[in-house]
């Protein structure tokens, strides 16, 4: 199976540098440019399926890489950003000042962080290992497309190239940056990361 592994497009909570986790943010006009100029460019690659976390932004990029080859958007909750808990609708900034001990901990050892409502990376990864199994099985030999987040799409990287979940912060995951996986029985492999490639003539590269 081979996946095109997408984070979702721009939302203003990207641009103010807030923490969106579980809530539903919709795409800002800028971001809906983006999710239409990569739309463009996989308009000709042989999908048989667009999956996609069910949180709108996710689902608002899916919907435009899914038209023109005229697919159902399938959503997964496997898939969904991970849950931030008490830090969601906050900036950096405002974690920071409220929560210092915890944030150290997720910006040097995100593998050890916890804090009030959220989620472990640990349980983030179990959740997404269950949704790619099932992927697998469901389309074996085939190529789909992805639409995830910034933490779930590097648990999934990581997972690729056998690293821990220590590594978290050594991948960068951007608006609509593309990682082409391919996944076969004995073996996995990264066939491009963050391709930015469609953006290339747009303001908001």
């Amino acid at each position: 199976m081979r996946v095109l592994l997408l984070r979702h497009a721009e939302t203003d909570w990207n641009r103010e540098r807030r923490f969106q986790g579980w809530r539903d943010v919709s795409l800002s006009p800028a971001g809906r440019e983006q999710a239409g100029s990569v739309a463009r460019l996989l308009a000709d690659t042989p999908l048989v399926a667009v999956w996609s976390s069910p949180l709108a932004r996710a689902r608002e990029t899916a919907a435009l890489i899914a038209e023109p080859h005229a697919l159902p958007v399938r959503e997964e909750e496997a898939f969904k950003e991970m849950g931030f808990g008490t830090w969601e609708g906050l900036t950096r900034d405002e974690v920071e000042a409220r929560f210092p001990d915890a944030i150290a901990v997720w910006a040097e050892r995100p593998h050890e962080a916890r804090w009030p409502g959220g989620e472990s990376l640990a349980d983030v990864r179990a959740r997404v290992l269950r949704g790619l199994a099932a992927l697998r099985a469901t389309h074996q030999g085939q190529t789909v497309c992805l639409v995830s987040h910034g933490i779930t799409s590097r648990v999934l990287i990581l997972e690729a190239l056998g690293l821990g979940l220590d590594r978290l912060w050594s991948i960068q995951v951007s608006s609509t940056g593309i990682s082409e996986l391919e996944f076969r029985d004995d073996w996995t492999t990264l066939h491009r990361m963050n391709s930015l490639i469609h953006l290339a003539d747009t303001a908001i590269a």
